[in-house]
């Protein structure tokens, strides 16, 4: 095992940022790096991630579901959160395990925020939802939302969820909160230029981690 997965065993990691930034793929390429270099991985998204949480995801992401008061959306997605760090995440950090995670709590503070909710009230109910447990790290990817919209356009194998179909100007105050995120997020936070190839964006990733767990 190497220096670097010693370093990230028992540690909780989320990447997050507006939509078409590259999460999943980032993601993927550091998951796989982390089993090359001799860790153990789990990878997990939000909202989901467990059997209650599939089924909150799905109401929280499906264009029938309609219009959804911001304060509802947010307590659902904490709902889901709750499950997750119980279920999936909390065992999988007391076994050594290195979490990687695909969204959270900075998550609902940019798409709920963009929709009139403040961040203090998001991060009290977080509290609430995962007590002591939030990430050792978030690593905000950020792209220019026409880049981001480009991306998913191309990628687009059905129509857009909820979240990606909301207005031009709704995905501006997303990326604008993100990038503020670092100011007041109560765990550290790492910010990554996206706009740019995947495999410079997935080292730029490799020394945020370096120069947080060191």
């Amino acid at each position: 095992m190497s220096d670097l997965a010693k370093r990230l065993a028992g540690r909780f990691i989320v990447l997050d940022g507006p939509d078409g930034s590259g999460k999943s793929t980032q993601l993927t390429l550091l998951r796989d790096y982390l089993i090359g270099l001799g860790a153990e991985v789990r990878t997990v998204h939000d909202p989901g991630g467990t059997e209650v949480g599939e089924k909150i995801r799905f109401v929280l992401l499906d264009k029938e579901t309609g219009h959804m008061e911001p304060m509802c959306e947010m307590l659902l997605f904490m709902a889901s959160r709750a499950q997750l760090i119980e279920e999936r995440v909390r065992p999988a950090l007391e076994a050594g395990k290195v979490v990687l995670c695909d969204r959270f709590i900075s998550a609902t503070i940019a798409y709920q925020g963009a929709a009139g909710i403040e961040s203090k009230t998001v991060i009290e109910l977080g509290n609430l939802a995962v007590g002591d447990l939030w990430p050792d790290l978030t690593i905000i990817l950020d792209a220019p939302v026409d880049v981001g919209m480009e991306r998913i356009e191309l990628g687009r194998k059905c129509p857009g969820d909820r979240m990606e179909t909301k207005g031009l100007s709704f995905h501006q105050a997303v990326r604008r909160i993100f990038k503020e995120l670092p100011e007041y997020y109560p765990r550290p936070v790492a910010y990554v230029n996206a706009d740019r190839k995947p495999e410079e964006v997935f080292e730029s990733i490799l020394d945020a981690l370096e120069k947080t767990f060191v």
